[in-house]
């Protein structure tokens, strides 16, 4: 997303190093990483670290925020999730999954691809244009990207939306109220149901563990 505000911390970097060396230990041509977790709960700041990370060590990554594949405009989306039912709609559904497909494909074979970039000063949502002939990896990063198909590596980030308010707060994507509660919590259902599916766990204290 343009316009994110990253909050990167010295948990951050441990973490990365921690996981940058479980992927090269099992890498292998057009890898592709995901990281899933609640809001606010560092998933863009960890991605940002392994892939600037990997740089030292020859392997071109690219973080794939899917926040960007949500299929209704975010001017658009309070309205219509407040209109369809909270608890009707929030969910991995919301999100423009044909397009990620394509995207990951594109990806895979190399070619250049285009594919929505909310920017968040004005709500707006451009198209940016990547060229993967020169990408080795993916990290993709978002709510639900460990359900993405053919992911070599699952990563799940244990910090709910109770313990990240703080984080949730300075970043400051959407006010605080009674209808974002209802959000965070219905997105905490759907996202705790994915932790079984990660090969590797972050926990609490930023600490790291294969499953």
């Amino acid at each position: 997303m343009l316009g994110d505000v990253l909050l990167i911390g010295e948990k951050h970097q441990k973490a990365g190093e921690a996981i940058i060396e479980m992927i090269l230990s099992q890498r292998k041509p057009k890898m592709m990483v995901a990281i899933s977790g609640e809001s606010g709960s560092g998933k863009t700041e960890l991605a940002h670290v392994i892939a600037k990370g990997l740089r030292k060590h020859g392997i071109m990554a690219k973080p794939l925020h899917i926040d960007n594949y949500y299929r209704i405009h975010p001017l658009e989306r309070t309205e219509w999730r407040k209109s369809n039912g909270i608890q009707n709609v929030v969910g991995p559904g919301e999100y423009d999954w044909d397009t990620i497909l394509r995207n990951i494909s594109e990806f895979k074979a190399g070619t250049s691809s285009t594919g929505p970039c909310v920017d968040l000063v004005t709500e707006q949502i451009d198209q940016l244009t990547t060229d993967y002939s020169g990408i080795d990896m993916i990290i993709i990063d978002g709510l639900y990207a460990i359900k993405a198909p053919d992911v070599d590596l699952r990563i799940f980030i244990e910090l709910t939306y109770h313990e990240t308010k703080k984080a949730q707060v300075v970043r400051g994507k959407e006010p605080q109220n009674e209808y974002r509660m209802e959000v965070l919590e219905k997105e905490h259902q759907e996202v705790q149901m994915l932790k079984p599916s990660a090969d590797i766990l972050i926990n609490m204290d930023y600490q790291v563990r294969k499953v």
